[in-house]
C-alpha cells in the first residue's frame, strides 16, 4: 500500500465533522478542521516523494494548487468580510491554474479535447445564465473563475491518452477534477442561485476530487 494512502482516514474522519460542523454552523469548529483537512490532502502529495518512482513536475504543481486552495478555504471562512469570497475567488483560480499547467504539460493533446472543451464551456456558460441575476460586481471574475475551471478539467481529460500517467492515475485526475468542478457548482448555486441546506455535500466533493488528484503523485512507475 503506498504511504499516502494510511492519510486517507484521518482525512475522511476530518472532513465528515467538517461538514457535521458547517451543516450546524459551528463556525469554530470550522475555522480549526477546514485549514487541517486542507493540510492533510498537502500531505498526500508530499508523501510521493517518498515513492522510488515520481515526477516531481507533478508534484511540486499539485503541492502549489493545494497552497492556494488551502488560502482560498480560509477566505471562503470569512463570511462576515465583503472582500473575502473575492479574494477566495482569485486563490481558487490560481489553484485551477497551476493544476492546469501540469496537466498540459505532462498530458497529450488529442482531438477529443476539443469536444471536451467545448461540452464544459457549454455547461459552464449555461449554468453562469442561471446565477448572472445574482451575482452584481462578480460578473467579471465569476466568468474569469468559469473560463478556467472549465479548461482545468478539459486538461484533466487529458491524461488520460498520456503515456506519463498510468490508467489508474489518470482516471484519478480526470474524476478528481471533475469533483472539484461539481463541488464549485454547488458553492456557487447556493450562493448566488437557490440556497440549499445540504449545500455542505460539496465539501465531500470537494475534497475527494482534491485528494484523488494530490493521491495520483504517488503512483508514477
Amino acid at each position: 500500500m503506498k504511504t499516502a494512502s494510511y492519510l486517507i482516514p484521518a482525512l475522511a474522519v476530518a472532513v465528515f465533522f467538517l461538514i457535521r460542523a458547517d451543516f450546524l454552523g459551528r463556525r469554530r469548529q470550522i475555522y480549526v478542521i477546514k485549514p487541517i483537512s486542507t493540510l492533510m490532502v498537502l500531505a498526500v502529495a508530499l508523501v510521493s516523494f517518498l515513492e522510488p518512482t515520481r515526477n516531481a513536475m507533478y508534484t511540486i504543481g499539485v503541492l502549489l494548487g493545494l497552497s492556494f486552495s488551502m488560502g482560498g478555504d480560509i477566505a471562503l471562512m470569512l463570511k462576515e468580510h465583503r472582500k473575502a469570497f473575492t479574494v477566495g475567488l482569485g486563490l481558487f483560480l490560481v489553484a485551477h491554474i497551476a493544476y492546469g499547467v501540469v496537466f498540459t504539460f505532462l498530458g497529450r493533446f488529442t482531438a477529443w479535447d476539443i469536444l471536451s472543451t467545448v461540452v464544459l464551456l457549454v455547461a459552464a456558460m449555461g449554468f453562469y445564465k442561471l446565477i448572472r441575476p445574482n451575482l452584481g460586481s462578480l460578473k467579471g471574475p465569476v466568468i474569469g473563475y468559469i473560463l478556467i475551471i472549465s479548461l482545468m478539467v478539459s486538461r484533466a481529460f487529458s491524461a488520460l491518452a498520456s503515456p506519463v500517467f498510468t490508467n489508474g492515475q489518470a482516471l484519478m485526475i480526470v474524476v478528481g477534477a471533475l469533483l472539484f468542478y461539481f463541488s464549485d457548482v454547488i458553492l456557487a448555486a447556493n450562493r448566488f442561485w437557490k440556497p440549499w441546506r445540504y449545500h455542505s455535500v460539496g465539501l465531500a466533493l470537494y475534497y475527494s476530487g482534491q485528494l484523488l488528484i494530490a493521491l495520483a503523485a504517488s503512483y508514477f512507475v
